[in-house]
């Protein structure tokens, strides 16, 4: 049974308050996909099996030009996970991000005048490295806590969600303490999903407390608010504002598939007709199925994406029955809601609630 001690609440689903990040549009350094790519030939695997589907060739992952999209980053992942014979192999991608790999966003964490600012920076500003997951800061005391989801893999029973967070712990690990020092380390981790058969080596790499089967994601640390070493303010406003240039820029090139997520996700059970967001968005039905199908995506599609992610967050961290989630969905009943979660998942909905809770 999950023991996370401040348990999360449900309003209107834990969708993150704002939609994620476009699947499709290329918009982010190949860093990431490069660290698994490399992995994976210390392995023995050939890059190009790796790369397979997403139109990516080895040679692009090293050039400063390349953009890649969350699609091709979902593609490596499976790829990885039926090539690979370490189990543990998101975990050693993830050691190989320092925080030189992140361009301007490394550097203005580098430079930043405390520690204290160097956070409050990575949060802000994390969706210009194309996070395998979405991040939110709280204090606690002298404790800082950062929440975590990953960004397109929201059910904790695929193995995609696990690699997802994986990577992304033991990245934050590393470029932590390039910045802070190899002294730096975590209080204690929680994690939505059942130890997996390298558990040990959780412990090994991050030498604290993990409380595996909880609600949610997170990790702790101890504040540390002292001047850096490396600051320079120079350095920091140069690389925020091209920082600030980025976040700009990927909130502009969601496209339309990313205004209409947050139209959907502000409207739950309540869902309009997409001629009713296309005069919203003040364009015609026709002009915007174009917009979308050139985005590689529709409007049913994305009603399903938020339907999906929305019953999962209600499935595991409410007590809501079947019937209540049918109707917080916008569906007539509760077999309706059924067969499209089984669709989803492939799970019934009372099976994924039965598995996730005996995470």
């Amino acid at each position: 049974m999950a023991v996370m001690d401040k348990p999360l609440q449900v309003v209107n689903g834990d969708l993150a308050n704002k939609a994620p990040p476009s699947f499709e549009r290329r918009m982010y350094s190949p860093h990431s996909i490069a660290a698994v790519v490399a992995e994976m030939e210390g392995q023995g695997v050939d890059p190009l099996q790796v790369l397979d589907g997403t139109g990516l060739a080895a040679p692009q992952l090293s050039r400063h030009t390349t953009r890649v999209s969350y699609r091709q980053l979902d593609q490596v992942i499976r790829n990885a996970l039926r090539l690979s014979g370490d189990p543990a192999m998101a975990l050693r991608a993830g050691q190989r991000m320092h925080i030189t790999a992140y361009g301007m966003y490394g550097y203005a964490l580098l430079s930043s005048a405390t520690h204290a600012e160097a956070r409050d920076f990575a949060i802000r500003y994390m969706r210009v490295i194309g996070p395998f997951c979405e991040c939110t800061l709280s204090l606690d005391g002298d404790a800082v806590c950062i929440a975590f989801e990953p960004t397109h893999w929201p059910n904790p029973t695929d193995d995609v969600h696990r690699f997802a967070v994986e990577f992304a712990l033991a990245a934050h690990l590393t470029a932590t303490r390039d910045r802070i020092g190899p002294h730096f380390a975590f209080s204690r981790i929680l994690l939505d999903y059942s130890p997996p058969s390298h558990a040990d080596l959780y412990g090994k790499i991050f030498e604290c407390p993990i409380l595996f089967r909880q609600l949610g994601c997170r990790y702790e640390h101890r504040q540390d608010d002292r001047a850096v070493e490396l600051a320079d303010a120079r350095t920091h406003a140069m690389a925020r504002e091209m920082c600030e240039q980025l976040l700009d820029e990927i909130n502009r090139t969601g496209g339309v598939a990313a205004d209409i997520r947050r139209i959907l996700i502000e409207q739950p059970g309540r869902y309009p007709s997409i001629e009713t967001i296309a005069e919203k968005l003040e364009m015609y039905p026709r002009a915007l199925r174009r917009k979308l199908e050139a985005e590689g995506t529709s409007y049913r599609d994305l009603l399903a994406e938020v339907r999906m992610r929305l019953a999962i967050e209600y499935l595991r961290k409410t007590h809501m029955t079947n019937e209540e989630i049918a109707g917080r969905l916008g569906y007539s009943d509760a077999a309706n809601f059924r067969h499209a979660f089984i669709r989803w998942t492939g799970k019934s909905p009372s099976d994924f609630r039965s598995a996730t809770r005996a995470l």
